[in-house]
């Protein structure tokens, strides 16, 4: 019998979605969504305190990359308890999850059932559909990753089509990280156009990248979007401070306009999984309100007040 257990939340989402949460069972400590796998054991923590600050996180995340340590720690005894079948991690990042040397240490040490690893590799929606695919064959349903990919794809089409592709779209700066400044990569940009806005940072496919203040203000987009990484909406809205006190913040088209929005990062943009749908809606929702009821508003964006 399957024993999955899942060390990223996006993975956690796939499983869920394919049907096989059932067969869960356990999670990292980021695993929250669908809510009933909060009930199973947590197999992993971060190895440093995620409270502070954003430059206090990002000084943290530096100073373990910089002695070549793991951000997060595998709880290698649980592991063993667990008798997983099938553990699911990534290779994408090193930052947002557990990474494969991760697992294969506390695999290698501990864990007694010799699981299958199920390393995920997003960088680009494709990769994202592929990854899918990818744990459904591993886990023995195939033809459900296949109709899951074609349903999310027709849904995101159905989004797509509704928006008309006329010349002046709006330009679209998405902030990933507020101290230091990053703007969104890998499957954002990709979002971005499909919702009819031409993204100004970040390449599709390509990691995040640092940006200068200098930058911003250069482009100057018509539409500042906050989705820092691993925050809610709440923390988001608290972390603003970072950006609206700079003297050269009111200087921008966006926000002498009112276009500056928050986005939950954590539950959307940040998750290559099932839910990337939803970030895609969030995006229609707010360049294009006269098409889209704003459905989301309030649960996975609110505009800066």
């Amino acid at each position: 019998m399957l024993r999955i257990v899942s060390l990223i939340a996006s993975a956690s989402e796939m499983v869920h979605a394919l049907g096989l949460t059932p067969y869960q069972v356990g999670r990292s400590h980021e695993c929250d969504y669908p809510d009933e796998i909060r009930l199973l054991p947590i197999c992993t923590t971060p190895a440093f305190s995620v409270d502070g600050t954003s430059s206090d996180i990002d000084r943290r995340v530096k100073e373990r990359l910089a002695n070549a340590l793991s951000v997060y720690e595998v709880y290698q005894d649980v592991l063993d308890r667990l008798e997983p079948t099938h553990v699911i991690t990534q290779t994408q990042c090193r930052v947002c999850a557990v990474t494969v040397e991760d697992v294969e240490r506390a695999l290698a040490k501990q864990v007694s059932s010799r699981p299958k690893l199920i390393a995920l590799e997003p960088n680009a929606l494709a990769d994202i559909w592929s990854d899918i695919q990818r744990v459904a064959s591993a886990c023995g349903v195939p033809q459900k990753g296949e109709e899951l990919v074609c349903e999310l794809q027709r849904r995101m089409q159905e989004i797509s089509t509704r928006i008309p592709r006329t010349p002046g779209r709006p330009r679209v700066a998405c902030i990933e990280w507020h101290e230091p400044l990053m703007a969104a990569g890998n499957w954002v940009p990709e979002l971005v156009d499909l919702a009819g806005g031409e993204n100004l940072f970040g390449k599709a496919g390509a990691h995040s990248p640092w940006m200068t203040w200098d930058e911003l203000l250069a482009a100057d987009p018509d539409v500042i979007i906050s989705m820092p990484c691993g925050f809610d909406l709440a923390r988001t809205t608290k972390e603003m401070y970072w950006l609206t006190n700079r003297a050269e913040w009111a200087k921008l088209r966006a926000v002498k306009n009112g276009q500056v929005f928050l986005a939950d990062g954590n539950q959307n943009f940040n998750r290559p999984g099932p839910r990337v749908v939803e970030s895609l809606e969030v995006l229609a929702e707010i360049l294009h309100p006269a098409l889209f009821e704003p459905k989301l508003k309030g649960s996975a964006w609110q505009r800066l007040t």
